[in-house]
């Protein structure tokens, strides 16, 4: 059985940082695609970042890219982000999302088979 669960999500003011952790058990970690996703209330479920085992790759939104960071501990079987000058818009819900299999459009929920519960993260102004 699959189980993602993140930690490391709270209130911080803008400007500041948090690391969230993502800690993966009952999957092949580093063979897997490992994601994060975000969503805000009445908001959609969004992209953030995404961490492509088979090439190595990692791949932003454009919302994040410069600020947001993914990182594996593949010893660990740990997933990480850590989050730079936060602004009040990335408020939301992060969730950690896994997928053995990655083909088309990654920036899509549909495309990760496993979804920790979520973490919150909240940004003053």
């Amino acid at each position: 059985q699959v189980q993602l669960v993140e930690s490391g999500g709270g209130l911080v003011q803008a400007g500041g940082s948090l690391r969230l952790s993502c800690a993966a058990s009952g999957l092949t970690f580093s063979r897997s695609h490992m994601a994060w996703f975000r969503q805000a209330p009445g908001k959609e479920r969004e992209f953030v970042t995404v961490f492509n085992w088979s090439g190595s790759r990692t791949y932003y939104a454009d919302s994040v890219k410069g600020r947001f960071t993914i990182s594996i501990d593949n010893a660990k079987n740990m997933a990480f982000l850590q989050m730079n000058s936060l602004k009040p818009e990335d408020t939301a819900v992060y969730y950690c999302a896994a997928s053995r299999e990655l083909a088309g459009d990654f920036t899509s929920p549909t495309k990760y088979t496993y979804w920790g519960q979520g973490t919150q993260v909240s940004v003053s102004s």
